[in-house]
């Protein structure tokens, strides 16, 4: 009996620890959410990868200088689900991002809204409710 309540509390340890590595991924923690970021830019590459597409964004700083960002999208089966694939971006095409700036000084952006140059949205998700 002794044995059996020790696997048990063992058991519900391993989970407890496991759980908490599950949890931290999908965590907004490493992204300022408060400051959201828009910057227009050249696609340079696109990965429509597990567990998140990757943008390699071409912007140019204040200085004029060519600063590459990754942007990071939601994961691809949402995407596809809204006429997303591995060909909807292509080197060189023209964007607009918005998203959330990594907290720790990186170039990264956790996308939230894309078009292209020209005003067209590109979905992400479900269309807005009428008034938002």
């Amino acid at each position: 009996m002794k044995n059996a309540l020790l696997a048990a509390i063992f058991a519900a340890v391993c989970l407890l620890l496991y759980s908490g590595a599950a949890l931290a991924h999908h965590g907004g923690g490493a992204y300022d959410q408060a400051h959201p970021v828009t910057m227009t830019g050249t696609v340079k590459e696109f990965h429509f990868i597990q567990p998140h597409p990757l943008i390699a964004l071409e912007v140019k700083d204040d200085k004029g200088n060519v600063v590459e960002w990754s942007v990071e999208m939601t994961a691809p089966n949402h995407l596809v689900r809204y006429g997303w694939s591995g060909k909807k971006l292509k080197p060189g095409d023209e964007i607009t991002v918005t998203g959330s700036p990594a907290r720790n000084g990186l170039k990264v952006l956790n996308l939230r809204k894309i078009s292209y140059t020209n005003g067209e949205v590109i979905p992400l998700g479900p269309p807005p409710e009428p008034g938002q």
